[in-house]
This record gives C-alpha cells, sequence and structure tokens, in this order.
C-alpha cells in the first residue's frame, strides 16, 4: 500500500513541476511577443531583465550562505574575465536577438526555428570534442534541417529578418550552451550551481550587450514617450511594472527548469520540452492568429521527431557513461541544492541520477 503511495506522489509532484515550469517556459515566449506589440525595444527589455536576474540570484545566493552556513563562490578577476565572459557574451546575444526577432516574426516561426539551436549544439559539441561523430547524429541533423525547411516553406507568415535574427540566436545558442557545459564541468571553478552561474553570467552579459543596446535603441528610446519623454509618471510606472514582470518570468524559467531537473531526472525536463513545442504552437494558432499549413505542421512533426531522436540518445549515452556527463566536484553535493531541495532518506536512490542533471538543465532552451 505504501509503495504504489509513494509513487503515486512522486507522480503528482513531478506533474506538478512540470507545469510549474511550462508556465515560465511558455508564459515568457508569449509574454515578451505581447510585450513587443507595445514597446519596441527588446535590447532595453533584456537589459532590465538581466538586472533583476542579478538581484534574484544574488538574493538565492544569501539564502544558501545562511542555510548551508559556508560562503558562496566568486571568481577572481582572471578566471572570471577569461572564463566566464564567452559564454556571458555567446548567452547575452542569443537572448538578445532573440527578444529582437519578435518585433518581425509569430511565435509559431520563432519556436520552430529555436529548436534548430539542437543543430548547432551538435556542431559546436562536436569541435569541442563533447560528442563523437555517428550515423546517428547525422540522421537527428537531416530530421531537424529538413522540418524547419518544411515549416518555412511556402509560410504565410514568413519574414526574412526576424527569421535570421532567430537563426543567428540559434547559432549563438549553440556556442552558448556548449561553453556553458564546459564551465560548469570545470571543477575548480565552483559554479555547478545554477544559481551561482546566473549570478556571475549576469554583469558581463549586462555590459556585452549595452553597446549594441546604445549603437540600435539609445537615441529613440530618449525619445520615446513610453519612458523619458513623458507628460506624467503613469507611462513610466506602467513600463517599469511590465518589464519586471518579465525579468521575474525569465528568473522563474532557470528556476523551474532546476526545480524540475532536481526533483525528477534530466529524461523529465527533455520530454516536458518536446511537448512544450506543441503546447506553444497549438496556443499560438489559437490565440494568436499564427496561421500553418499542413505541410508547416509535417514540418514540425519531422523536426520533433530529430529532437526525440537526440533525446533519446543523450539519454542511453548517459546512462552508459555517465562520469563523463555530470560535473565532477571535490565538494559533497549538499553545495550544489537549494534548501527547498534537500533530500530525505526515502531518495536516497536518485542521487546518481540528480548529479548528472545539474550540468544537463543548463543545456535546455
Amino acid at each position: 500500500m505504501g509503495c504504489p503511495l509513494h509513487f503515486f506522489f512522486r507522480a503528482l509532484r513531478g506533474l506538478g513541476l512540470v507545469l510549474f515550469y511550462y508556465a515560465f517556459s511558455i508564459g515568457i515566449t508569449f509574454y515578451n511577443k505581447w510585450l513587443m506589440k507595445g514597446f519596441h525595444f527588446p535590447l532595453f527589455m533584456t537589459l532590465v531583465h538581466l538586472v533583476i536576474i542579478f538581484c534574484f540570484s544574488a538574493l538565492a545566493r544569501c539564502v544558501l550562505h545562511h542555510w548551508q552556513g559556508k560562503p558562496r563562490v566568486v571568481l577572481g578577476w582572471p578566471a572570471y574575465l577569461y572564463k566566464v565572459a564567452p559564454t556571458a557574451l555567446a548567452t547575452v546575444l542569443d537572448i538578445g536577438l532573440s527578444n529582437w526577432s519578435f518585433l518581425f516574426i509569430t511565435i509559431s516561426l520563432y519556436t520552430m526555428t529555436k529548436s534548430s539551436a539542437v543543430l548547432f549544439i551538435l556542431f559546436f559539441s562536436l569541435v569541442f570534442k563533447l560528442e563523437e561523430p555517428n550515423p546517428s547524429l547525422i540522421l537527428v541533423v537531416l530530421l531537424i534541417a529538413s522540418g524547419l525547411f518544411m515549416f518555412t516553406y511556402e509560410s504565410t507568415q514568413f519574414n526574412l529578418e526576424g527569421f535570421i535574427l532567430v537563426l543567428m540566436a540559434s547559432f549563438l545558442g549553440g556556442i552558448r550552451w556548449t561553453l556553458t557545459q564546459l564551465l560548469m564541468q570545470k571543477a575548480e571553478l565552483g559554479l555547478q550551481n545554477p544559481i551561482d552561474t546566473m549570478y556571475h553570467l549576469q554583469p558581463l552579459m549586462f555590459i556585452g550587450l549595452f553597446p549594441l543596446f546604445l549603437y540600435n535603441e539609445g537615441l529613440s528610446l530618449c525619445s520615446s514617450e513610453k519612458l523619458f519623454r513623458v507628460g506624467s509618471v503613469s507611462p513610466v510606472l506602467y513600463s517599469l511594472l511590465t518589464l519586471s514582470v518579465g525579468g521575474t518570468l525569465a528568473f522563474g524559467l532557470g528556476f523551474s527548469e532546476f526545480l524540475l531537473v532536481s526533483r525528477t531526472s534530466s529524461l523529465t525536463l527533455s520530454i516536458a520540452g518536446i511537448f512544450k513545442e506543441v503546447c506553444t504552437l497549438v496556443l499560438a494558432a489559437e490565440f494568436m492568429g499564427d496561421k500553418m499549413s499542413s505541410i508547416n505542421w509535417l514540418g514540425f512533426v519531422v523536426c520533433l521527431c530529430g529532437i526525440s531522436l537526440h533525446v533519446g540518445l543523450k539519454t542511453c549515452s548517459s546512462k552508459g557513461n555517465t562520469s563523463s556527463l555530470r560535473p565532477t566536484s571535490s565538494k559533497g553535493t549538499t553545495d550544489m541544492e537549494l534548501p527547498l531541495l534537500q533530500r530525505n532518506n526515502e531518495e536516497e536512490e536518485e542521487e546518481e541520477e540528480e548529479q548528472e542533471v545539474l550540468y544537463w538543465a543548463q543545456q535546455q532552451l
């Protein structure tokens, strides 16, 4: 009686965490698209999000410090500039260009094109020798590339400028997640906890994006009635409020991913991500007026098959060679957990899997 009840509560908990992840992941996509309809400054929006994420990360680190009674990792300048800066630059350009593309393209085209990041992740994984070339990877690439071509073929809502922006973001996303994996696998840096990783990335991300913001949006934002050239305080407060909501969703997305994989498994997050793409496209067609033909839907199915195959291969590989996937650290696993995530005695059998997924969570888009 106790055993089935235990599995029931674990399944119920997993479902709740998946829905929690969906709320932030799907929510921020639709929210940013809605915001871009009236606020045409995606790079400034991204900068505000970075500040909010940094503040929440700093607060979370303080909570961890007081809970565990030991200081959090703080990198010195040489390691910070040479090890973290490349990851930060690739990350902020990925996010910035993704938000920028919302000015031009539909949610469905964004979702589909962003899925092509798997292609670039595989490419850079081969370049950095994180993956071994094999026929299965070639099949994954062909399926995803064919699906993307079919999805954009004769699309009535296709926009070349937005498509190029999000494709560039996907390319940078491949660099981003490969560098993130390398960063988190360096035990001497001590950045296995995603909270510490986000804390160290945000300042460099802000500095990296700020020049592009000044060049592209600086003058127009200064003369905009949304923030600076206003006749009353209400529009400014409204703009800051809407931007703050987006920043909170952005932090919540990262935290919900970490929470999901820490309490279930990396496979759960990967499968949830696939169904999330389906939910996003269905919701976009239903509520945002996105139009998709039969060949577009077929292309989406083909692309999902490629992504599913990639997830299956990664899962088999991680089970067969766990030590090569999870970050190695001389510290105990308690340093990698939030207070909410402390294990009890009944969950010790999940320890091996939960060590692996800290690295895997940072690879999700």
